[in-house]
């Protein structure tokens, strides 16, 4: 099965507990960062990105492009932290905080409200775990299972 095949059916499930108003990729985007399923909510976010480049109103190119910084700094950090001795994966501090301070960047824009989501409070997480990340001179990965960080929408805005 093809990426953008298993996506859609993926997408496809989420549309059951979506809400009506928005696009279940991006309500969709929020469950499985909040279930630490960082790649899927990057491959998610990614799709609606991709497929709605042309026809989804411009000025919300780098909304977008943030929230998907902001799972994959997760997916570094999600790596890092299963195999830490890794070659590789042991090494993702360091591109996990560059893509905090990119999201950051791009979600400025948009504060403090935009699509239900507060990006004040989520610009400021990106650069906290930004620092977090950069006083341990990337050595600490600060992500924990147990306490791992929730996007939360609120329909109020």
């Amino acid at each position: 099965m093809k990426k953008t095949d298993r996506i859609a059916e993926f997408v496809t499930q989420l549309g059951q507990a979506s809400a009506p108003e928005l696009d279940p990729r991006y309500t969709g985007f929020f469950l499985c960062f909040n279930q630490q399923r960082y790649y899927e909510a990057h491959d998610v976010w990614e799709d609606l990105w991709l497929r709605d480049l042309a026809s989804r109103p411009a000025g919300n190119y780098r909304f977008f492009k943030g929230l998907i910084q902001i799972a994959g700094a997760f997916v570094h950090l999600q790596k890092q932290h299963l195999r830490p001795d890794h070659p590789k994966d042991g090494r993702r501090t360091r591109p996990a905080a560059r893509l905090f301070q990119l999201a950051a960047d791009n979600l400025s824009g948009f504060r403090p409200y935009h699509m239900s989501l507060d990006v004040e409070a989520l610009w400021n997480f990106c650069l906290q775990w930004k620092s977090a990340i950069e006083k341990s001179d990337f050595a600490q990965n600060p992500w924990n299972p147990p306490q791992a960080p929730r996007l939360e929408l609120d329909p109020r805005h």
